[in-house]
Parts: structure tokens; C-alpha cells; sequence
């Protein structure tokens, strides 16, 4: 991008903003360093429809009719009194976030985001908090930076692990080169152990499947994993997950598999294909039958020789690091947490 150039601010306070920047959000998104499905505009129109609060600001950033810089933020008060920004989608439901600029437009975005935060235009804020921002992204290294020069004070701070595993070109490199001698052995008296026990089925839905019940199975797997997850699966947290299913199945990148042993639904993984990487996003098992044979584990291993068979670069489990994961031979990728406040006076 040329030096010095003015790129022009445009901010939507209101749902209508998604709809305006609809036709140009993706395409952005793609060629940003920020390319991740929970950046897409299916994902963020249907968390702030879902589980938005407080007042939406969509800053978005045009040269000329290209748009090339979008911050998707909301303001809200915290039971402690704080009026803090967030990023949508923070922070539950969404693993990766960040803002979204074109490589050459990244300087100028950032600098416009800080002119508008210190603007009369900005509503009364006192904390910017841009949370899960990933490894990779440029805006946790150098946002800070700016913002230090104008006197904010900024904390950066390592928030979780994503372990990933960069996927062989076949199952067999997977198993010999990937993971160690004694998990390869494990996966495979885990996968005989259960083929010997029972009848053992597995399938990704396809477009024949009935999505609304393969959605009710998913729920109910999920549901009955664990306390935890029950309390998590609110009856809102269940229609984000129907409409979040309903948008990405649309879009060609949902990724929902189960397995059946002796005809029974054992264990699901909900998960989406973007960008060349297979997003392990939930799971469930019933831990009344079958749970001593690990019908997750083994659905997991098939998971990744599917995954291998499709040509995809990389097999990511999100957030959190859950022994299992790295039993399957992840390496730990960081997601970062930055915080934005007025300097003390």
C-alpha cells in the first residue's frame, strides 16, 4: 500500500453492518494473516445474533470501494463496573480472533483503531480486551507498540495453548514418524481392542444426511459427557450450536462425524474444514456404554486418517491441553490475550 495513503472509516452500530460488508468480508479475511473460520462472517453475524451483549461497533476500513481493515468490536459493562471493548466472538465459543487487515494495510488499520479509541467519536471506555489472538498474528506484536507511543498501557500475556499436528502425506508416516513408539502402540490395541468387541461404524455426515438430527445426536453425546459440559450446553448455547452447524454446513466447511458400535452412537466430534486444517471443535461420548473400550479415542484416530486422505496440511484441537492431545503427537501452538487501558493519571 502506497505511504501516507488515507484509508476512509466506516462504523456500523448495528446488525446492519454485517449485512453492508457481507459481500467483501471473507474475501478480506482470505488474504489477511488473520484467515481462520472463526473470523468468517458466517461465524461472527451468528455469535452476535446468538450470544452478542452490549452495543456492537463494526469498524470497517475502505480504500476507495475495496474494503481492507474490519474491527469487529462490542462494548459492555462488567459486573466490575468496566466498560470494556471486546472483540466479537470473545470468549467462549471462538478459538482464534483478531483484527482483520490486508498485510499492507495492517499499520494503517491499527493506527486507525487507536485515532478512533482516542476520538470524541468513541463511546466512554475503559478497557480494550482483544482476546485468543493466535501465534501468528502480527497485531499482538505490534499493536502494543502503538499503543504504548500514545501513552495506553498495554499487556500482553500468553492465555492458552492450541497443540496442532502437521499431518504426513499418509497415515502410515503419521503413525511411524508422528507419534512415538509406545502411543503408536496404543492407538493400535485401542482400534483392535474395540473392532474385536463390537460391530464399529464411523461416518462424517454428508449432504444426504438429515443435519437436524445428526445435530440432536451431537447435543445429546455432548450433553451426557460430562457435568461440565452439560452446564455449558444451555438451551442458548444449543441454538448458537444449531445455527452455527445450519451456516458452516451451508458453506461447505462443517465437519461432523460419529461412531456407531453395534449400532449405537458411542462417540461424536463436531469439527469444520477451513484453510486446509480439519478444526477439532467439540465432542461427546456416552459414558454409560462402551467407555471402558474409548470409542473418542479411536474415533479421533480415524478422524486423522481421514483428514491425511483429504489432503489437509494440518489437524488443529483448539484450545486447551488435555493429555489426549498430545498423545496423538500435537505440538503446542500459543493464543494470546491483549489488554488496552487509559494510562493512570
Amino acid at each position: 500500500m502506497q505511504k501516507g495513503k488515507i484509508l476512509q472509516l466506516k462504523v456500523f452500530k448495528d446488525e446492519t453492518g454485517f449485512a453492508a460488508l457481507r459481500p467483501h468480508w471473507n474475501t478480506l479475511l482470505a488474504n489477511s494473516a488473520a484467515n481462520t473460520l472463526f473470523l468468517t462472517w458466517e461465524w461472527q453475524s451468528t455469535w452476535w445474533r446468538c450470544l452478542g451483549i452490549g452495543d456492537l461497533y463494526l469498524l470497517a476500513w475502505f480504500d476507495g470501494d475495496r474494503l481492507v481493515g474490519v474491527a469487529p468490536l462490542f462494548l459492555a459493562e462488567g459486573d466490575d463496573g468496566v466498560r470494556r471493548f471486546g472483540l466479537v466472538g470473545c470468549v467462549d465459543v471462538s478459538d482464534y480472533l483478531d483484527v482483520i487487515a490486508l498485510p499492507e494495510c495492517e499499520e494503517t488499520v491499527y493506527n486507525g483503531l487507536l485515532d478512533w479509541l482516542q476520538s470524541t467519536d468513541a463511546p466512554v471506555w475503559d478497557e480494550i480486551q482483544l482476546c485468543n489472538l493466535p501465534q501468528t498474528s502480527p497485531t499482538h506484536r505490534r499493536l502494543p507498540e502503538l499503543a504504548a507511543a500514545r501513552g495506553l498501557n498495554c499487556v500482553v500475556a500468553v492465555d492458552d495453548v492450541c497443540p496442532v499436528i502437521e499431518l504426513p502425506d499418509d497415515f502410515e508416516t503419521y503413525l511411524q514418524e508422528v507419534l512415538s513408539k509406545k502411543q503408536r502402540h496404543e492407538v493400535r490395541r485401542k482400534t483392535r481392542r474395540i473392532e474385536e468387541a463390537t460391530t464399529v461404524t464411523w461416518y462424517a455426515i454428508d449432504g444426504a444426511s438429515d443435519l437436524e438430527a445428526e445435530t440432536d445426536a451431537f447435543i445429546e453425546l455432548h450433553r451426557l459427557s460430562t457435568t461440565e459440559k452439560h452446564s455449558f450446553m444451555t438451551p442458548e448455547m444449543q441454538a448458537f450450536f444449531r445455527e452455527i452447524v445450519r451456516e458452516t454446513n451451508q458453506a461447505g466447511w462443517l465437519y461432523l462425524a460419529f461412531i456407531e458400535l453395534n449400532g449405537q452412537r458411542a462417540a461424536a466430534m463436531l469439527g469444520f474444514i477451513y484453510d486446509g486444517r480439519l478444526l477439532v471443535y467439540n465432542s461427546g461420548y456416552d459414558p454409560q456404554s462402551f467407555a471402558e473400550i474409548s470409542p473418542g479415542i479411536v474415533l479421533t484416530s480415524y478422524i486423522i486418517e481421514d483428514a491425511i486422505k483429504r489432503k489437509l496440511r494440518v489437524f488443529d484441537f483448539l484450545q486447551g491441553d488435555e493429555v489426549y492431545k498430545y498423545r496423538f503427537g500435537a505440538s503446542d501452538t500459543l493464543v494470546y490475550d491483549m489488554t488496552i487501558q487509559h494510562a493512570a493519571s
